[in-house]
């Protein structure tokens, strides 16, 4: 080989590992925000109920609260978004949302038939996890065309 195509080849190498490295990152800053986001939901769901709050009204409001602690955190923080936020990158992190919970949903009414409750439940979690970073990465907070 060439030292001119070993030098191309390990400038390549390089810069896949320095990808690989920041997708790393990013994946793990995506699980932060997730964790993050339970807690939201949780702390505002006790503290609803607590004050009398009907259960399913309390539900929609700390869901709800989780997501836009997920919008604010994962736009800032996991994917570094530095341009102005818009209304079609709200509409697509709501779209990503609703696939993510689809997926997460038909993952559990499947693997319930052939697992424990909290065998699927993990599993219907890691499906609807991919699915938004995924829609995430590469759909919602991706740099757009000028």
């Amino acid at each position: 080989m060439s030292s001119t195509k070993h030098g191309e080849s390990e400038r390549n190498m390089n810069e896949m590992l320095r990808t690989f490295r920041k997708e790393k990152q990013t994946a793990w800053r995506f699980a932060v925000v997730g964790a993050s986001n339970t807690i939201v939901d949780f702390v505002v769901f006790f503290l609803l109920t607590a004050a009398g709050v009907p259960a399913a009204a309390a539900q929609v409001v700390s869901y709800g609260a989780g997501v836009i602690n997920s919008y604010i955190w994962n736009r800032r923080w996991t994917f570094q978004v530095k341009r102005k936020a818009n209304i079609k990158e709200v509409l697509r992190f709501l779209v990503v949302n609703g696939l993510s919970f689809g997926a997460s949903l038909a993952v559990l009414l499947a693997a319930e038939r052939l697992a424990p409750l909290w065998l699927a439940k993990l599993a219907a979690t890691i499906a609807g996890m991919a699915v938004n970073f995924i829609g995430s990465r590469y759909w919602v907070f991706v740099e757009m065309e000028k």
